[in-house]
């Protein structure tokens, strides 16, 4: 494995706190950094994914934010449910920005099916949200781990490995690319793992792909109630031309679609500072200029 940048190691070492707040009866964990007085800023993960896949980005927007990245149920730390409606995992992320302390209304920022709740959640609170980012989620089509739950074997059946070893050479991203941060993908497997009775397994409950939701996500986007801004990897194949002009014409505002350089659908793995750049631009922007009306 090549060793880890300066940068990698400094955000590392900023401190954090390990919270957990409880939502219609499951605890839900989360992680938060910077400081309380400033604007907050909430990050959550993909599918069978957890909040470490964003405690290398977060420190990054520490100067303007007040950060929090979460665990839905069913992932990570957090607890599990019988059953994962993204409304519910919507209620979740906003129970977290509230235990937070967030001050005024946050910023709601989700990587692939963390998009979809990111979206949900801008929909039926989006008069509590100051904006919502949606990373590399492909509306009119499912997002790509849930898709392989559903249909393929790598999300349904997780195995047991006798030791935390053998367990991270068998992680992979999925849908699979190419990723040269190896000492981020390392940070992330061992983060997505914990001791069970005879071995390591992951973290993540399978049931979390048996999920029904009372409308569409295409849906959900057309009511969305605050600032809405589409981030995509340049060689993602899940974010077409054709997808992003769908998504972008159920929006009826003006959407920033962002597309970041050499990155694929994990960019935030393969692209951090690419995407730290833009996220950060884009929030400058959306602080200092006025929001068109949605629609009523």
């Amino acid at each position: 494995m090549s060793e880890a940048p300066k940068w990698f190691s400094d955000v590392m070492a900023e401190p954090c706190d390990d919270r957990t707040v409880e939502v219609d009866g499951c605890p839900i964990h989360y992680l938060r950094w910077g400081d309380a007085a400033k604007p907050g800023l909430l990050l959550i993960h993909g599918g069978a994914a957890h909040a470490h896949w964003w405690s290398f980005i977060a420190p990054k927007l520490t100067n303007e934010y007040h950060v929090a990245a979460m665990d839905l149920s069913g992932h990570g730390d957090s607890g599990r449910r019988e059953e994962y409606p993204r409304e519910l995992w919507a209620k979740e992320a906003m129970e977290v920005c509230r235990d937070a302390g967030f001050i005024g209304a946050p910023v709601l920022v989700g990587h692939s099916m963390g998009g979809f709740v990111t979206i949900v959640a801008a929909a039926i609170y989006g008069d509590r949200l100051a904006g919502a980012v949606v990373v590399d989620s492909p509306v009119r089509r499912p997002d790509p781990e849930s898709e392989e739950g559903a249909r393929g074997r790598v999300f349904r059946n997780p195995k047991t490995y006798p030791s935390l070893d053998e367990a991270m050479e068998h992680f992979r991203l999925f849908p699979p690319q190419p990723c040269e941060n190896d000492f981020i993908v390392d940070h992330v497997a061992r983060n997505s793992l914990h001791e069970v009775e005879g071995g390591w397994t992951w973290k993540f409950d399978p049931a979390i792909f048996l999920r029904s939701s009372p409308k569409p996500t295409s849906h959900y986007l057309t009511e969305t109630r605050c600032r809405i801004a589409i981030l995509h990897g340049e060689h993602s194949h899940l974010i077409t031309p054709e997808i992003k002009d769908y998504m972008y014409s159920l929006l009826d505002r003006n959407a920033p679609v962002v597309e970041i350089p050499e990155s694929y659908h994990h960019l935030i793995l393969d692209q951090p500072l690419a995407f730290v750049a833009a996220l950060r631009a884009l929030l400058a922007d959306w602080e200092h200029s006025i929001p068109r009306r949605p629609r009523s």
